[in-house]
């Protein structure tokens, strides 16, 4: 990778629809600093848009697109929340690994997905629970074998929010931190197929039903991820959307439940979703103060079992933010890539890879919902 080369996205498409490509870009006011080529991917000829070397340069230089929206809302005059379109569009463009659509429809969707997550993130206030969950009873039903069901006749999108989003007067339900970044996403995909794909939405419905998909079957169903050990995103580079795993580097204090890393979204303008504290969120620099000091906090309780007093990883976070020398020297060690599945050695915590959603379009939806193929 190089600094002027972002690989940006690759699209299946005619000449036709790469001049509705450049129509929607100019809609955005961002068309100039789009390029385009002739070109085959995987077998299919299309189109790769990615941002200009002019513009890789002073909108995500080296792959940083942490202070992109910053930037933006300097030149547009306009504040963050009305440039997340933009925002999303010129990181994916900015990518150093290609994401590659079978259609302009496919990539529309993509985007607008990540905007739908990166929005519902925002709105997301939980109570962390690492052994037990609750949800909304009027919505949900709890069995043990198939775990949370949507009660007949309710509107999944309407049980997804109101389990997620208690806005300032509701009620907070427990939640584990992984469990709810899929609640999350299945809310941007409904949202989305609601719009374009009726009958992917009715068979997102009938699943959630039938039968919870959660964890591992959760990433296969409705996840893609990109980059690799052997090819790692660089640690400054994100897209609103983006569901991304820090890992503590600590072997001890990783022995709490819950406490073995952080799953959370990108959500653009510099931060990350903070789901256990109203209306918070982090920057990459505050979550890697966090999670470095989590070792410094955990303990074992009277039956052995180890905990985390939280209230002193802030303070902790508080003393080293008052040392300018403390704080870099734990920056630099902390925002590195992470060392890989059960390798505690001298890694960071930030990922080599991000994940995304698959495809909703009726032509070329990937997401196999086996509980719900009689669905039409």
């Amino acid at each position: 990778m190089t600094d002027h080369t972002p690989e940006g996205v690759f699209v299946a498409c005619d000449h036709s629809a790469k001049d509705r490509a450049f129509e929607w870009f100019e809609r955005l006011g961002i068309e100039a600093w789009v390029t385009s080529n002739s070109c085959e991917h995987a077998g299919l000829r299309g189109y790769r848009f990615s941002l200009s070397a002019q513009a890789f340069a002073h909108w995500t230089p080296s792959y940083n697109t942490l202070m992109l929206s910053e930037r933006l809302c300097s030149h547009f005059k306009r504040p963050a929340s009305e440039l997340i379109d933009q925002e999303t569009l010129l990181a994916m463009l900015a990518s150093p690994l290609c994401f590659a659509y079978p259609s302009l429809e496919e990539f529309e969707s993509s985007a607008r997905i990540r905007v739908n997550i990166a929005q519902a993130a925002s709105k997301t206030f939980l109570s962390f629970d690492a052994y037990g969950a609750e949800r909304p009873e009027e919505y949900w039903v709890y069995d043990e074998d198939r775990g949370f069901l949507i009660q007949p006749e309710r509107s999944l999108i309407d049980a997804l929010r109101l389990a997620t989003q208690p806005g300032e007067t509701g009620v907070v339900y427990s939640f584990s931190c992984y469990r709810a970044t899929e609640y999350v996403v299945a809310l941007g995909v409904a949202q989305e197929a609601m719009r374009v794909n009726p009958r992917l939405y009715r068979q997102l419905q009938a699943q959630a039903q039938r039968r919870a998909i959660r964890s591992r079957e959760f990433h296969d169903v409705f996840m893609k991820e990109y980059g690799s050990r052997e090819r790692p995103l660089p640690e400054s580079y994100y897209v609103p959307g983006d569901r991304v795993w820090f890992k503590n580097p600590d072997p001890a204090s990783a022995e709490a439940l819950g406490f073995e890393g952080s799953w959370l979204f990108y959500m653009g303008a510099g931060v990350f979703s903070d789901f256990w504290k109203r209306n918070k969120t982090f920057t990459l620099d505050l979550k890697c103060l966090e999670i470095y000091h989590w070792r410094h906090s955990a303990y074992q309780d009277s039956e052995g079992v180890w905990r985390m007093d939280e209230l002193r990883v802030q303070e902790h976070m508080r003393k080293t933010e008052a040392d300018p020398i403390e704080h870099q020297r734990i920056l630099d060690a902390m925002r590195k890539i992470q060392d890989g599945p059960g390798i505690y050695a001298d890694g960071g915590i930030v990922d080599a890879t991000r994940e995304y959603t698959r495809w909703v379009r009726p032509e070329s939806c990937d997401i196999d919902l086996r509980d719900a193929q009689d669905i039409t």
